[in-house]
């Protein structure tokens, strides 16, 4: 699978700038197309409170809302427009996951912003872990921290030989190859899932026939996280990128893995690529 059709979330937070900068670079490092989607969430009241709010104030909210989508289209343009990168914009009102969700099923590749911290869940607009579980595509998530560097050389896998990894090394393929070095990180793999005597190893030699240049590594017996161990070995391998599997049922957002995959959504410092 080659990326040739990748999606991007587009708001109007500081953070934008950072996740526009990381999706044209990739866009034109893959020869792929960049759409840009904002998600405008309908503003209702239930009919009982709507005739009680003065019709002043709707209109008021209902301008404001507009005019946020024109400054994020002019911002989604101006960086495409500055770095000769042919995109589309599009705008998507109603249930901001939903519409997220289904514009996904027809990408490569989602790109979306971190959650931040000071946003309560109720008006996130990433859902980035559900958007992984619902729309069967791959999500690369951007810290709203920013990125040190754009281009992706040195790449951490976390692997633990589920259909989500499996999956999540697939999907990320087009990105692996393009990379110097890739790291195959197996935590506290059970003995049935190592499919050899070195955890990691199987499916660094199928990387390997790729073109990919993979290592295996394994820890086991870890007292922190797997989620802090993943994110302290990225460090130390200075790795670009993240690429695991989203575990869990979307319905209830029971995710597992000792809470990884919400781990490392919570703690990121550099982007990771999902898959389920």
């Amino acid at each position: 699978m080659a990326i040739k059709d990748i999606l991007l979330q587009v708001d109007n937070r500081k953070s934008f700038d950072a996740r526009m900068q990381y999706a044209v670079n990739l866009a034109l490092n893959h020869g792929a197309h960049l759409t840009g989607l904002y998600l405008m969430s309908n503003w209702t009241v239930p009919a009982y409170v709507e005739g009680q709010i003065p019709v002043d104030i709707l209109e008021q909210q209902a301008k404001r809302a507009g005019l946020a989508a024109v400054e994020a289209e002019q911002r989604f343009e101006s960086h495409a427009k500055r770095q000769g990168l042919l995109a589309e914009w599009r705008m998507a009102e109603g249930n901001p996951l939903d519409q997220l969700v289904l514009s996904a099923r027809y990408v490569d590749l989602v790109i979306v912003g971190q959650p931040e911290k000071d946003v309560p869940e109720i008006l996130e607009l990433t859902y980035a872990d559900r958007v992984a579980l619902e729309s069967g595509r791959p999500v690369l998530v951007v810290p709203f921290v920013g990125v040190g560097k754009l281009d992706i050389d040195r790449v951490l896998i976390a692997w633990n030989g589920s259909r989500e990894s499996i999956r999540a090394v697939n999907d990320a393929l087009p990105i692996l190859k393009r990379a110097k070095e890739v790291f195959v990180l197996a935590v506290n793999l059970p003995e049935a899932l190592q499919g050899s005597d070195v955890p990691g190893a199987d499916i660094s030699l199928h990387l390997s026939r790729h073109g990919v240049n993979a290592q295996a590594e394994s820890m086991n017996g870890a007292d922190i996280s797997v989620g802090d161990v993943l994110l302290s070995r990225s460090a130390d391998k200075s790795a670009d990128l993240i690429v695991m599997g989203a575990y869990g049922h979307s319905r209830f957002r029971e995710l597992v893995l000792g809470g990884a995959t919400r781990h490392l959504l919570a703690h990121m410092t550099v982007p990771v690529l999902f898959s389920h």
